[in-house]
Parts: C-alpha cells; sequence; structure tokens
C-alpha cells in the first residue's frame, strides 16, 4: 500500500532559544512544510510514501529532495524548475507569548506551478491513498484547480482521498477558503480537522476560540462532525484534536473520531510542550499508518494522538519518533497520561 502527499516544502528558518525576529542575528535553517512532514512520518513507520511538489533547480531544491530521500520518502514524482523555494520563519514562544510564523512564500516555484503540469494518471497509477491539506489549494488558483483535479480522479479510481482542512488565515480568508474546500470535500473519504478548521473552512461551528478550554468543548465539536458527514457523504471519517492550552509550554491532548456512526475518545495527555509545530501533521501521519494497517478505530485514534503528543517533545517540523515508541506511549501506565 502506498501513499501519495501532494504539498510545498520549504526552508524554515528559526530563531535561537526564544528569541524574537526582531532580536535574531543567526537562524536554524531546516526543511518541512504539511505534506511533506506526514510523508516523512509516514516512511519513518516504515509505510511506502511518495511526495509530489516542485522544487526549483538550485542547492536549495537538492538539499530539500536529500531530506526526503534519507528518511525513505520516494521522490520520483517531483517536478523541478526555475525560481525559489519558499521560506517560512519560526519564532518560538514562551509563557503567554504565542509562537509566531512569518511566510516568504510567494512566487515560489510551486506557488507558479500551473495546474497542467501534473499528469494524475501517470502520478496515481501505484497509489492506495492520497493526501494533501488544506494549505495546498490556498497557495494559488492553479493549486486550487490541481487539487480538484487530483480529487475528481481519486473519486474516479475509487482512490481514498484524506485531508486535513489545516486552515491558514495568513494564506487565505474563511470565505474563500469555504468556497473552494467545499468543493473539495464533495471527493474527501477522510477530513482532520481541528479547533478553528471547521468553521473557517467549511462553516461549521465547532469552537468558540477559548483555546482553554477546547476539551471542554467535546460536545460541540462531536455536533461538528456529524454535519461534515451529514453535508459530505462521501466522507466516511471525520478525525480532530481537542485541546486545553494554558501557555506555550503546557496543555492538555485529546482525540475525537467519528467512524461511519460511532464516536470514539482517546484518553488525556497532560503535556510539557518543547516545541508545538507539526503535531497535526504527526496525528495525520498516524491516522494513515493505522488505515495502512487496518486499526480498529479505537487504537487508529490512539496512534494518531500518541504520534502527535510525541511530535510535541521534538524540535523541527519533522517527527522523528518510530512505531514502537508510539506503540510506548499509547500502552504506557506512567503519570504523562490524565485518567479520566
Amino acid at each position: 500500500m502506498k501513499v501519495l502527499t501532494f504539498g510545498e516544502m520549504m526552508l524554515r528558518l528559526k530563531t535561537v532559544g526564544n528569541e524574537r525576529i526582531s532580536q535574531a542575528h543567526a537562524f536554524e535553517a531546516t526543511y518541512g512544510g504539511a505534506e511533506a512532514n506526514v510523508a516523512v512520518s509516514l516512511a519513518l513507520l516504515g509505510d511506502q510514501v511518495d511526495y509530489l511538489s516542485k522544487f526549483p533547480q538550485n542547492i536549495l531544491g537538492q538539499t530539500a529532495t536529500n531530506v526526503l530521500r534519507s528518511y525513505g520518502v520516494g521522490t520520483s514524482k517531483l517536478l523541478t524548475g526555475s525560481g525559489r523555494l519558499g521560506i517560512y520563519f519560526f519564532e518560538k514562544g514562551a509563557s503567554l507569548r504565542p509562537s509566531n510564523v512569518v511566510y516568504d512564500r510567494a512566487d515560489s516555484v510551486f506557488a507558479k506551478t500551473q495546474a497542467t503540469e501534473f499528469d494524475w494518471e501517470r502520478i496515481f497509477w501505484d497509489v492506495d491513498y492520497f493526501y494533501f491539506s488544506g494549505i495546498t489549494p490556498a497557495i494559488s488558483p492553479e493549486l486550487e484547480t490541481a487539487v480538484l483535479a487530483a480529487c475528481a480522479y481519486c473519486n474516479q479510481q475509487q482512490i481514498p482521498v484524506v485531508c486535513d482542512l489545516n486552515y491558514r488565515s495568513k494564506m487565505w480568508s474563511p470565505e474563500k477558503a469555504q468556497t473552494v474546500m467545499g468543493k473539495v470535500m464533495a471527493y474527501v473519504t477522510i477530513c482532520i480537522a481541528h479547533d478553528e478548521d471547521f468553521e473557517a473552512t467549511l462553516g461549521i461551528k465547532a469552537f468558540d476560540g477559548d483555546e482553554a478550554r477546547g476539551i471542554d468543548q467535546q460536545a460541540s465539536f462531536k455536533a461538528a462532525m456529524q454535519k461534515v458527514r451529514q453535508q459530505y457523504p462521501n466522507c466516511q471519517m471525520v478525525a480532530s484534536i481537542l485541546r486545553n492550552i494554558y501557555s506555550v509550554e503546557t496543555s492538555h491532548w485529546q482525540a475525537l473520531l467519528l467512524a461511519d456512526d460511532t464516536f470514539y475518545e482517546s484518553e488525556t495527555y497532560e503535556l510539557h510542550v518543547m516545541e508545538g509545530v507539526a503535531a497535526g501533521d504527526a496525528f495525520s501521519a498516524g491516522l494513515l499508518h493505522g488505515l495502512l494497517h487496518d486499526y480498529e478505530p479505537q487504537k487508529l485514534l490512539q496512534f494518531a494522538l500518541g504520534a502527535s503528543v510525541l511530535k510535541l517533545t521534538i524540535t523541527g517540523d519533522l517527527n522523528l519518533v518510530s512505531e514502537a515508541e508510539i506503540e510506548q506511549v499509547i500502552t504506557s501506565s506512567s503519570g504523562a497520561r490524565l485518567a479520566r
């Protein structure tokens, strides 16, 4: 079984320690991006995965390719061309000061990709699952068209489509997101949505914006998940992380899964967060891994959340953990979990 993920990989420049960007005299350089993060996680879990994107024909594009290859991600479907690699700057918050991201991705080689550059029949010939996030169609009208075409092709070929709604307010408005993702959701088999994703992307309210009491709003999340399935009959499964965030470092995490007409709930983890980046991508990868290996729904949810909370202990975009480490987290009876 092989997964294809589709999106933009960027150069990530992080300030040292907890410095603000305005203080920085040096940056830590790594690579990442939602769909690339998922691909690396799957490869590390032993799954077959290819990554689809477009990289510049320069040392940054080659290095990004090498990073993917070094973790076992297939790169044979990557496109290349002239242009630049997108960049994002990351400023790690502390206590009550939130982390911050500044994008420098406009006019990247991927953002300038034309929808006609993708030969979906050739790309999908050996693919069993297709994964992307709401970030990809937000990048440009051409990529919006490409995502819709890819999803329509998967629907024709009965390839399950997995989408993390992954709303980014710095990339598009709720109105634009709802217009685009409303069309895309007609083809989505498995939907992943957290926090404001439901309302911003689909116009379905699940969360009142109070980050300190996300878990306390479980009933409204469940109602929103049911509405997703009602509005989009092709969607067989909806998954979501619920969080009570008390500071940048301290939070509680739980997850919900609606599979067909049954809800499943994970245990709740009490966490000290090292870096709150890409935990949603880790959750998506854990969910995909479980689907590939026919996990029953409760185990599927626990494994996905276990992967996600482990990511919070690791710096950088990539979730550098093994299946055994995730299994240890979800079967542990240590004080890292809250008994509910």
